[in-house]
């Protein structure tokens, strides 16, 4: 149940890369976008800073949302944003990763295909874009839609060309959402490896997927065999944890102990490599008579032994809300690990978060339901993209009768990858790019249907993960 995060560069490295932040001038050039941003009631350019390329400025900025759009007048909080500025005449693509907003610049997949502008929020409650104090009550998929749709609001006068909405995993999962609150904000929305849990107890398909993904049985059968053979050895793994999270000042507050943390973290070791590797990757998985040392390397490099400390947890304790009152959670059966568990129940977001947010949570089993139905029943413009080997794609988002003007695609053998139209074959690629172009108003200019895999930024946000929960 995570999001990976500990390899991208930390703030401080990005910024000595990308140079000192630049001051903006009180003084901006009449028409200058600093000088019409900061028109924008609520909003403020925060910094900008060096973008990489002479055809685009980027800036960090804040906008004055209210705590709860019900109640407007109950305090408001600052919620962070960047901007990717090409020209006011270009697209507009509205992107979130869904968790942070990452403070370094680039364009996702749909800005580089449209040769548009872009901004990227960051979500409410992940810090510091959070209420204080946080009244976790106001954390929903309403509320985060509404932050959307007053930002959108706010910004078309000055970008008034078509809007296209986009993320990845949990940020292709508030693009949905914010279309279905607000279906007329955006042109068009692209969602790349977004899941859908529609009803939450029917979580068989993740068990069918882990018993055929991929085209090697043996590749499936070293991993679960890895997953036991380190339960096996729970008491010598468990006494080099807890030597770990000392060395390292980390705590099992949430968890409850270093023991829990184990269990945790080798139930996300199967889930961890199909989401984030690829099948030629399967070599790297070690056999169960390999040291000691080299299983902790493997579950380390792929899961991750730092996650489940309070303080790996911490930076996503919004999501693990999110999951156990709306969102919805996976959880397989683990039939192949059931003599050498201890925590059957463990699976579960409730367990990732602090016992005083524990007791905040109740899950609201319409809230995806009614999501799923809008898609398929009202959705218009609407384009989904999937990794065929990546576990979100066992419960994924579907076209309906009245789905309109809509695609669908899963790219054989890629994993959680928010960059999927470049990797689509000959034939469907273009059809993605010219319906993209065609939703942006572009469907006259030359278009870019040569692109190739390679040829898109490499950064990838989607990279500022952790959840299968």
């Amino acid at each position: 149940m995570k999001v990976r995060s500990r390899r991208l560069l930390s703030a401080v490295a990005v910024a000595g890369m990308l140079g000192p932040v630049v001051t903006v001038p009180s003084h901006a050039a009449v028409g200058d976008i600093v000088e019409r941003l900061e028109a924008i009631p609520g909003m403020r350019v925060l910094w900008e800073r060096p973008s990489g390329t002479s055809d685009y400025r980027f800036f960090m900025l804040s906008y004055r949302q209210p705590i709860d759009h019900r109640k407007p007048n109950a305090g408001t909080f600052e919620q962070r944003l960047t901007l990717m500025h090409k020209d006011t005449a270009r697209p507009m693509v509205l992107h979130t990763s869904g968790y942070h907003v990452a403070e370094v610049p680039f364009r996702a997949e749909p800005t580089q295909l449209v040769d548009g502008n872009q901004i990227s929020v960051e979500q409410r409650f992940f810090t510091p874009s959070r209420p204080q104090p946080a009244d976790w009550s106001t954390l929903n998929i309403w509320q985060a839609a509404t932050d959307h749709h007053r930002l959108v609001k706010a910004l078309k006068p000055i970008y008034s060309a078509k809007w296209v909405s986009t993320g990845g995993s949990k940020g292709g999962m508030a693009s949905v959402y914010h279309r279905r609150f607000y279906p007329s904000d955006v042109d068009a929305t692209v969602a790349y490896v977004a899941p859908n849990d529609v009803v939450n107890a029917h979580d068989k398909a993740y068990d069918r997927f882990f018993e055929t993904v991929g085209s090697d049985p043996a590749c499936r059968s070293a991993l679960k065999d890895v997953q036991r053979e380190v339960l096996k050895r729970r008491e010598e793994f468990v006494r080099r944890y807890e030597a770990y999270a000392a060395e390292n000042g980390l705590t099992f507050g949430n968890l409850g102990g270093a023991d829990r943390a184990l269990e945790a973290t080798v139930l996300d070791t199967e889930w961890a490599f199909w989401q984030y590797r690829l099948e030629s990757d399967c070599d790297s998985v070690p056999s169960t008579d390999a040291s000691t040392d080299e299983l902790w390397k493997f579950v380390d490099e792929v899961a991750g032994f730092s996650f489940y400390t309070d303080q790996g947890l911490e930076p996503y304790l919004p999501y693990y809300f999110q999951a156990g009152t709306q969102l919805g959670w996976p959880e397989p059966k683990f039939r192949h690990l059931k003599d050498v568990r201890r925590y059957p129940g463990l699976y579960k977001p409730r367990w990732f978060v602090p016992a005083d947010l524990r007791r905040q949570m109740r899950f609201d089993p319409t809230a995806m339901a009614d999501i799923d139905r809008w898609v398929r029943h009202h959705g218009r413009r609407l384009m989904f993209l999937y990794g065929g080997n990546d576990p979100w794609t066992a419960e994924p988002f579907r076209l309906g009768p009245g789905t309109r003007d809509s695609l669908w695609y899963e790219v054989a053998g890629l994993n959680h990858s928010g960059r999927l139209i470049q990797y689509l074959p000959e034939e469907q690629r273009r059809e993605a790019i010219a319906a993209l172009r065609r939703w942006a108003g572009l469907e006259d200019e030359v278009s870019f249907q040569r692109v190739r895999p390679g040829l898109i930024d490499v950064y990838d946000e989607v990279r500022d993960r952790r959840p299968p929960l």
